[in-house]
């Protein structure tokens, strides 16, 4: 596995998201906007809901969105405990198989830990 699983990972993320908005269609950026828009700041607080699309995130199995949302949960400076306790929650409403991708989510968390340090 890489040293920088979150740094890679962003880094290919941004390189194809720039392929994608070369040939989207307005529907396809209008989803794109709608999808950052839903996490803005309101009577969830940022913090709140970026847990929230880690724990869904996990429970459908999507490696990429559980990273994203895991990087997002550092910036907005949830703690390891919080973290801990959302991924709980996946755990119980996804089950077993999610355990992978559990083990891969906790493996970037503490990546990040590791660069804050």
């Amino acid at each position: 596995m890489s040293d920088n699983i979150m740094g890679q990972f962003q880094k290919e993320r941004e390189r194809l998201n720039e392929i994608v908005m070369k040939y989207a269609g307005l529907e396809m950026k209008r989803f794109w906007s709608l999808d950052g828009q839903v996490y803005r700041d309101g009577a969830i607080p940022v913090k709140y809901k970026e847990l929230l699309g880690l724990t869904t995130s996990l429970v459908l199995r999507c490696d990429d969105c559980v990273k994203y949302h895991i990087g997002r949960c550092f910036d907005e400076n949830v703690t390891s405990e919080e973290l801990e306790e959302a991924l709980a929650i996946a755990l119980i409403v996804g089950g077993s198989i999610t355990i992978p991708h559990l083990r891969r989510a906790f493996e970037a968390w503490d990546q990040l830990q590791k660069q804050r340090e």
